[in-house]
């Protein structure tokens, strides 16, 4: 039996991969610098600051993927109101952050980075989130525009969702000098 999955796994993956790759350059950046920043993978301020700007950014969005760990521990079980509040408040300010840093232009890029920072229990909730997010006043009109226009009423208006955990995490991959490399 593990065997037969395996050829699925792959699939998926490549399937995630292709997803990934299909976002802009700045898109792809800060999915990576946020994932090593919100899974603690490596310290982000040395690999991705490259000026004051991004310093500062990276320090703020540090500051605010705090909330993180308390979003990842109160994912509702079931659909009931009593489990929302206070789990999508945190998760809408969270995702407000995040929409503000003008790096994540599409409710699938937003989709992407999220279930790998908080999980695939949080899939039911992120279109509630993101049209939230999308819709505060820190956000340009016409980016609250396009944000809002890029979520399928597919996405919105989903029957189900998968419980499968994401496969493929997107890491910084160091440049090769090509004639560095023996032929």
């Amino acid at each position: 039996m593990g065997i037969s999955a395996r050829p699925a796994e792959g699939a998926l993956t490549l399937a995630e991969m292709k997803e990934f790759a299909s976002f802009p350059a700045g898109t792809q950046r800060y999915i990576r610098r946020s994932l090593d920043i919100g899974l603690d993978r490596i310290d982000a301020m040395d690999l991705w600051s490259r000026d004051v700007v991004e310093a500062a950014s990276i320090n703020a969005q540090t500051r605010v993927y705090e909330r993180l760990h308390e979003i990842r521990a109160m994912v509702p079980d079931d659909s009931g109101l009593d489990a929302m509040e206070p789990f999508m408040a945190p998760l809408v300010t969270v995702s407000a952050f995040d929409l503000g840093q003008d790096r994540l232009v599409s409710f699938g890029a937003y989709r992407f980075l999220y279930e790998r920072l908080i999980g695939a229990g949080a899939r039911p909730w992120l279109p509630g989130a993101f049209c939230a997010a999308a819709a505060l006043p820190h956000l340009h009109p016409e980016k609250r525009r396009l944000l809002l226009q890029s979520i399928s009423e597919a996405a919105a208006t989903a029957h189900g969702w998968s419980n499968r955990e994401p496969i493929f995490y997107p890491q910084w991959v160091e440049k090769v000098d090509a004639d560095a490399l023996p032929n």
